[in-house]
């Protein structure tokens, strides 16, 4: 994987650390300025980047979090084209919602059960119940059967 040049890393990574302090205050449009400054300064192909699966999923997150569902959705496929971003279960979580957000419904149960089968319930747990009530109406989860004490 290429590495960037450390102080656009570092301009970057600052621009980002300004959009995650706008949007822990709920700021999101000025959180999508700093977010897509930092992705601007991404070398072409942004896609040969993991700075740019970094960026696309704060900016797929300050979306869903700013109830732009459908930004979000866009967003956040693109995240999916850069490195590590297929098999990131916070990628496919959130993908899912604002495909469930957007009435994609078969698109958001692929997605959710993708983050399901990835990381499990627990990254449901702070996000509003409905998406996981969902889930369960789609695919049958099933507690990991415990092994008999001599099968170990």
């Amino acid at each position: 994987m290429k590495t960037l040049d450390e102080n656009l890393h570092l301009e970057i990574e600052k621009l980002s650390a300004q959009g995650d302090a706008f949007a822990e205050t709920g700021n999101y449009s000025d959180a999508l300025t700093a977010y897509w400054n930092a992705y601007d300064l991404v070398p072409e192909p942004k896609t040969d980047w993991e700075a740019t699966t970094w960026i696309m999923v704060a900016i797929g997150d300050a979306n869903f979090l700013g109830a732009d569902f459908q930004a979000g959705v866009e967003n956040l496929s693109n995240a999916m084209h850069c490195p590590n971003g297929i098999g990131n279960p916070f990628i496919h979580l959130r993908l899912g919602q604002c495909q469930f957000e957007t009435g994609n419904l078969e698109r958001a149960a692929d997605e959710l059960t993708r983050a399901y089968a990835l990381e499990g319930e627990e990254l449901f747990a702070d996000d509003d119940p409905k998406y996981f009530e969902f889930l369960k109406t789609k695919i049958t989860l099933e507690k990991p059967k415990k092994k008999p004490w001599w099968k170990f």
